[in-house]
């Protein structure tokens, strides 16, 4: 068996300004109770249990102050060790968060993950995949599963056809090339920075068209590698998702049928 390769000088930013909206809480979704704790707890006891990281900065609406002292008071939980934590406000846009992780960033960080708060259950093996991953000479790697479903492509109809449905199948997707992508996404630091200077040329159209970093390195011509990722990093994002979630945490197996 290979030995791991040394690890670089890891930091996490973690992405927790949305508003979740979809989960009908009222409230930022970072702040929505997932077995009694919210969402953001679980999340960042994860990355730090992960061990993976010198620092973790946390990216939170701009001037939630519940939030910010959830985090102050995780904060004093790592007193005797574990990784800085840095609280930033985060941006209108998930890039803008994301830069605003980066421009705090601690001095001789080599690499960064970025990982969105409402995967509040990755298991530790995917950030240690990814980080290995880095570790081992990949710019850019993500977590990703294989889709289970068939996935075709579409259009809106037109004239007569508009009377029958409001769209028609353009083709299929050739499902054993496709994987649906997660996070933490890694990155080695200048790639990440490269990626968000190159997105400040996009224009709002191209820029709504982004949905990860990862995009932005694949515009700049950097490889993507993918690890896999797992069943149990589902993004918590509808009233469905949360009851998944609170079956993992709640149900009489746990976690213990999911794969790592």
């Amino acid at each position: 068996m290979s030995e791991t390769p040394n690890r670089l000088v890891t930091a996490v930013i973690l992405v927790a300004a949305g508003s979740g909206q979809r989960l009908g809480y009222g409230m930022p979704k970072a702040a929505v109770p997932l077995g009694g704790e919210p969402l953001l707890t679980h999340a960042l006891r994860g990355v730090v249990a992960s061990g993976i990281s010198s620092q973790v900065c946390v990216a939170l609406p701009a001037g939630d102050d519940g939030l910010r002292r959830l985090c102050e008071d995780f904060r004093e939980e790592l007193a005797d060790g574990g990784p800085v934590l840095t609280i930033v406000d985060g941006g209108a846009t998930r890039a803008d968060s994301v830069r605003a992780g980066i421009a705090v960033l601690m001095e001789g960080i080599e690499a960064v993950l970025v990982h969105d708060a409402a995967r509040a259950l990755t298991p530790e093996s995917v950030f240690h995949r990814v980080a290995d991953a880095l570790a081992a000479g990949a710019a850019a790697v993500i977590p990703a599963i294989p889709v289970v479903d068939t996935v075709k492509t579409v259009a809106a109809t037109t004239g007569q056809d508009s009377a029958l449905a409001p769209e028609i199948v353009t083709g299929t997707a050739p499902r054993e090339e496709l994987r649906a992508v997660q996070t933490p996404q890694g990155f080695q630091l200048s790639t990440l920075l490269k990626a968000h200077e190159a997105s400040r040329a996009l224009d709002e159209k191209q820029s709504a068209a982004v949905t990860d970093d990862a995009m932005l390195v694949e515009m700049v011509g950097t490889q993507v590698f993918a690890v896999r990722g797992s069943t149990q990093s589902l993004k918590i994002t509808t009233p469905l998702d949360l009851i998944l979630a609170e079956g993992l945490l709640e149900g009489p197996l746990g976690t213990r049928w999911v794969e790592g």
